[in-house]
């Protein structure tokens, strides 16, 4: 498709085409082996956060294409693109949530990304601004499943509507989370995360925010919390579920900020679970 064409789509449209084909290249990258693929991998932060081949074509081609489509707004991905723009407007990228899964042959991963509009004196859209998600848009290729979202746009599995479970007692329902092991061993983390973790019908821990976030906003996870979440790893999954009827919060407790998404009962729940977890008088 032309560059004439490509601008001519709407965003959801674009976030359409792009992210279908971001998924689609993935995954031609990963049948050439996942040995291959794990021997090409560039550590960022220990085995379990890498980028591989296919995180880094992916978000070129994402990248290039935005840039063509939409030239005036910014860009930031998680493996480095980035663009300041003039418009106010961030694409915000992740070609592949949930790089553990896909290097190892799990369908739990995702290419993700988020239309956020920020403010003029903001120079990326940190999570913590609240920016407000234009759209939305998580696409889970080896399911086939396309969800979106945002102020701009409702909230959608495939075209079909979508909302969040209807019950708002925390304890009725499934909460997704992550924490890494080296986090359990340091109180500022492991004790909120207990608090709250106690308190749902049962966890999940999948390996994908922007994957479990989305199933959020459908109903099949009831809640989902996690620590130091990346703007490309909160904005798509925030801008689906509040579109899908639920509410998000971020908390900041011991120095580290809690990013917190189901239905608005537990949401609160959580929150004070969480904030229950203070340890030594930090904050």
């Amino acid at each position: 498709m032309s560059n004439e064409s490509l601008s001519a789509l709407t965003d959801s449209d674009l976030a359409t085409k792009l992210l279908r084909n971001a998924g689609a290249l993935a995954q031609r990258i990963r049948a050439g082996g996942l040995a291959e693929l794990r021997a090409g991998s560039r550590i960022k932060d220990g085995v379990s956060d890498f980028a591989t081949a296919a995180d880094l074509a992916a978000e070129k081609y994402l990248f290039e294409e935005l840039r063509a489509a939409r030239p005036e707004d910014s860009i930031l991905g998680e493996e480095g693109a980035g663009f300041v723009g003039s418009s106010g407007r961030w694409w915000v990228i992740d070609p592949v949530d949930g790089t553990f899964n896909f290097a190892t042959g799990s369908s739990y991963w995702c290419a993700a990304l988020a239309l956020a509009a920020v403010p003029g004196s903001v120079t990326t859209p940190d999570p913590l601004t609240d920016a407000e998600v234009l759209l939305g848009a998580v696409y889970q290729p080896q399911e086939d499943k396309l969800w979106m979202g945002g102020t701009a746009h409702a909230a959608t599995l495939n075209g079909e509507p979508i909302g969040v479970d209807s019950r708002n007692d925390i304890a009725q329902l499934s909460a997704g989370t992550y924490i890494h092991p080296s986090w359990l061993a340091q109180p500022q983390a492991a004790v909120p995360w207990q608090a709250a973790a106690e308190l749902p019908a049962t966890l999940r821990m999948m390996g994908s925010g922007s994957c479990d976030l989305s199933r959020v906003a459908q109903g099949e996870l009831g809640a989902w919390f996690q620590h130091s979440c990346p703007s490309w790893d909160w904005l798509p999954g925030k801008g689906i579920v509040r579109a899908a009827g639920g509410d998000t919060a971020v908390v900041r407790i011991n120095g580290l900020n809690w990013f917190i998404a189901g239905p608005q009962g537990a949401v609160a729940q959580l929150t004070a679970a969480l904030e229950s977890g203070i340890v030594g008088g930090a904050n």
